[in-house]
C-alpha cells in the first residue's frame, strides 16, 4: 500500500472508533435509528451537489444501502445504546471474520489455516465477552451488535462487486437511499421523533454533525476508496485500531470500564482478527462469481 493510503486507513479506524463514543453520547437525546437517519440526511445533503451517482447504479445502491446502512446501523446502534461503547467496539471486530467468510463464499478468496485459527480465536473471544455476568441482562443488545457486524460484512461484499466508482460517489449514493430507509424504520420502531428534533440541544446536533460529516462522509469515502483499490483482507488489519480508540474514548469521555473477562475476550477477539488480516502478502480475489 502507498504511504498516503496507509495514513488514510489509520484515519478511518480512529474516526470510526471515536464515532461510537460520540454516537453513544448522542443517543442520550436521539433514539438510535433516528440519529442514524439524521446522520445520513446530513451526509446526502452536503455531498449530492458534488458527487451525484449515475442513474444506472441506483438499483444496486438501493440494496447496498438497505443492507450496509439501514439494517446494519439499526442493529449496531440499538445494541450500542444498551451496552458500553467500548464493549460494543470489541464485538464489532467480528466484522473481520464475518467478512473473510463472506469473501470466501462470494468472491472466491482463499482461506488459510492461519486465518481459520484466527476465526476460531475471534469467536471464542466474543463468546467470553457475551458470557460476562454484567451483560447477562443485556444479551439482546450484544447480539444486535454481532448481527450488525455480520450485516456490515455482507454489505462490503456487495460494494466490492459493484466495483470502484469512487469513495465520495459511493457514500453519496448510499446516503441518498439510507436516509429515507432509516426514517421509515424509525417511524415503524420508534416514537416521539418530532419532539426529539425540536428539543435537541447543541451537543445533540454536534453528534449528528460528526456522524454525518466526519464519520460517514469522510470516513466512508476514504474506506470505499481503499476497498476499491486494494483487496478487502489487505485493508482490514487497520481496523484493529478502531476498538483501541473506542476503549480509550469510552474510558476517558464516558466513564466506562472493562472487566477482566471482557478484557480477555476482547484481547482474544483482536488476536484472532490479527491472525486473519495480517498477511505476509495480500490474498488476491478472483473475479466475482
Amino acid at each position: 500500500m502507498k504511504f498516503i493510503d496507509i495514513c488514510a486507513a489509520v484515519s478511518v479506524a480512529v474516526i470510526w472508533g471515536m464515532g461510537l463514543i460520540i454516537a453513544k453520547a448522542g443517543m442520550s437525546h436521539f433514539s438510535p435509528i433516528l440519529l442514524m437517519a439524521l446522520r445520513f440526511t446530513l451526509t446526502a445533503a452536503c455531498l449530492i451537489w458534488f458527487f451525484r451517482p449515475p442513474l444506472k447504479l441506483y438499483k444496486s445502491l438501493f440494496w447496498i444501502s438497505l443492507v450496509s446502512a439501514a439494517i446494519q446501523y439499526s442493529l449496531t446502534f440499538n445494541g450500542v445504546k444498551g451496552i458500553d461503547a467500548s464493549t460494543a467496539a470489541l464485538l464489532v471486530q467480528l466484522e473481520v471474520p464475518f467478512g473473510l467468510i463472506m469473501a470466501w463464499l462470494f468472491l472466491g478468496d482463499r482461506i488459510t489455516i492461519r486465518q481459520i485459527t484466527g476465526i476460531v480465536v475471534a469467536f471464542t473471544g466474543a463468546i467470553l465477552i457475551i458470557g460476562e455476568p454484567r451483560l447477562s441482562g443485556d444479551l439482546i443488545y450484544a447480539f444486535m451488535v454481532i448481527g450488525g457486524a455480520f450485516t456490515w460484512s455482507v454489505g462490503q461484499i456487495m460494494i466490492k462487486k459493484l466495483g470502484n466508482i469512487g469513495g465520495f460517489m459511493l457514500i453519496t449514493g448510499v446516503a441518498i437511499f439510507a436516509a429515507p430507509q432509516l426514517f421509515i424504520a424509525s417511524y415503524l420502531f420508534e416514537t416521539a421523533q418530532l419532539q426529539q428534533i425540536q428539543n435537541a440541544n447543541l451537543a445533540a446536533w454536534s453528534s449528528v454533525a460528526y456522524l454525518g460529516l466526519v464519520m460517514t462522509a469522510m470516513g466512508y469515502a476514504l474506506w470505499y476508496r481503499l476497498i476499491g483499490l486494494y483487496d478487502i483482507n489487505q485493508v482490514m488489519p487497520f481496523l484493529l485500531l478502531l476498538p483501541v480508540t473506542s476503549v480509550i474514548g469510552g474510558i476517558a469521555f464516558l466513564g466506562e470500564s472493562l472487566t477482566l473477562k471482557i478484557s480477555i475476550g476482547g484481547l482474544m477477539a483482536l488476536t484472532g482478527v490479527a491472525f486473519i488480516t495480517i498477511q505476509r502478502s495480500p490474498l488476491k480475489s478472483s473475479k466475482p462469481c
